[in-house]
């Protein structure tokens, strides 16, 4: 695995990049949930919805979550990379873990405007919308600040 030192700012800069790309998504899909609650179903505009959020979870926020994890792990495999009593990168895995689950609720949302079946309100996706910003939030200081 030592060759991974050797590629290692390149591992961390895609990391980065991806989970840049991955956050737009986060953050872009629960937007568009509000405004596509207040359309109704079946009109042109519902459909344009549909197809705006499939194309985001399919083109940008899937792939992004893949690579995020991808070279995530790759930086963990490096050696020397995390000191593993440290307890920041629990903090910081456990948050990547809630930003995949919050990956999969938006996935099965998706899902249910897609066969017309939303039964959640505009409120709900407001605050649904923040979670990933919160979470972007501890990630971001766990890894700059390290505070334990």
């Amino acid at each position: 695995m030592s060759w991974l030192l050797d590629v290692y700012p390149w591992v961390k800069a895609l990391h980065l990049i991806s989970a840049i790309a991955w956050m737009a998504g986060m953050l872009y899909l629960p937007r568009l949930f509000v405004y596509h609650c207040d359309v109704a179903p079946g009109t042109v505009e519902s459909e344009r919805f549909k197809v705006m959020e499939g194309r985001l979870l399919r083109l940008i926020v899937n792939p992004a979550m893949v690579a995020t994890w991808s070279f995530g792990l790759l930086l963990v495999a490096t050696p020397g990379v995390i000191d593993w009593h440290a307890g920041w990168w629990h903090v910081k895995l456990l948050c990547v873990i809630l930003m995949s689950a919050v990956h999969g609720i938006l996935s099965a949302r998706r899902r249910a405007f897609l066969q017309d079946r939303n039964t959640r309100s505009q409120r709900y996706y407001r605050v649904l919308n923040e979670v990933p910003t919160l979470l972007m939030i501890v990630i971001v200081i766990m890894v700059i600040v390290r505070p334990f």
